[in-house]
């Protein structure tokens, strides 16, 4: 069974930096694709970026230019760099995984961090 914990969330006032960790307790396969979401209150859950296997990245273009996500295959965790944070971001972040079983997959989800940006 896949697990995925986050670390990292907190307060940061507007302008500010934060960068949050998911360690996965298996390791990553190339049929992975990891990204983050996150969550405000009263709105759905939306994909603030992912990466796959081969490094290839996609960002909401809400966050282009401010953050940046990354994974260490070697530590099996994915991390999401923040920058130049805004009070929208204000948010509960999801670390994700879905891992490909030929036409099919299947989505793991961490418990989520909480993310609050102060104007």
């Amino acid at each position: 069974q896949v697990q995925l914990v986050e670390s990292g969330g907190g307060l940061v006032q507007t302008g500010g930096s934060l960068r949050l960790s998911c360690a996965a307790s298996v390791p990553m396969l190339s049929v992975d694709i990891m990204g983050w979401y996150r969550q405000a209150p009263g709105k759905q859950r939306e994909l603030v970026t992912s990466i796959t296997s081969g490094g290839t990245t996609n960002y909401a273009d809400s966050v282009k230019g401010r953050f940046t996500i990354s994974r260490d295959n070697s530590k099996n965790t994915l991390y999401l760099q923040m920058n130049s944070l805004k009070p929208e971001d204000t948010a509960v972040y999801y670390c994700n995984l879905r891992r490909h079983h030929a036409i099919e997959y299947t989505n793991y989800w961490g418990q989520g961090t909480q993310v609050t940006v102060s104007s």
